[in-house]
């Protein structure tokens, strides 16, 4: 992690290895500075609770969350054939509307909300920076591993690896196991075989 001053504020950079609560720590001391306006960049494939963590300590400092950049990122729509390009992280800059379909051979990291009638599918993570309504496949090609996290969990149907998750009509996920305490981010991951969502901070 590195936070430089610039003109218009200050600059948050978060690298590969920054995790939550590294970045809490690292920010902790030197809240006086997060008072401004804070751009934040993304390098690679940086854990989103480390992105969670940095836009926390920025609004409880008092400072206005800018732009999330990520400027060392390939910035794309849909993803060449799954025979081509690289398993790179993804990163679209923007939410996503009804009518859209993302593949991703790697991870995909979404700065918005993912709207009902979206579909994303990639063969890594499904980070969703906003609400997920959507119908999102993570883990394409059997990975059970994966994960998908959003702010909140609020889609018709859900995949990792080979499991799937519908909702019943008019009601939330049904099929899923929800942990308590689940109030705004929301992991959901395979565990014995079930969607599993809980809260996550």
């Amino acid at each position: 992690m590195k936070l430089r001053g610039t003109l218009g504020g200050m600059n948050l950079l978060l690298e590969p290895g920054d995790t939550a609560a590294s970045v809490s720590q690292a920010l902790a001391p030197r809240a006086e500075l997060l008072g401004a306006h804070v751009t934040l960049e993304v390098q690679g494939d940086t854990d989103p609770g480390a992105l969670e963590s940095a836009l926390a300590a920025v609004r409880a400092a008092g400072g206005t969350p800018g732009r999330v950049r990520a400027p060392r990122v390939t910035v794309t729509g849909p993803a060449p054939d799954p025979e081509e390009g690289s398993a790179r992280t993804v990163i679209l800059p923007h939410g996503v509307r009804a009518g859209f379909r993302g593949e991703y051979r790697g991870s995909v990291v979404i700065l918005g909300d993912v709207n009902p009638g979206a579909e994303i599918v990639a063969g890594g993570d499904v980070i969703v920076m906003g609400a997920l309504r959507g119908v999102v496949h993570a883990g394409y090609g059997g990975h059970a591993e994966a994960i998908v996290w959003a702010r909140p969990i609020a889609s018709a149907q859900i995949r990792i690896g080979d499991a799937v998750a519908r909702a019943p009509e008019g009601s939330g996920l049904g099929n899923m196991k929800r942990l308590e305490g689940n109030e705004g981010a929301e992991l959901a991951r395979l565990q014995d075989g079930v969607i599993v969502i809980e809260g996550h901070r």
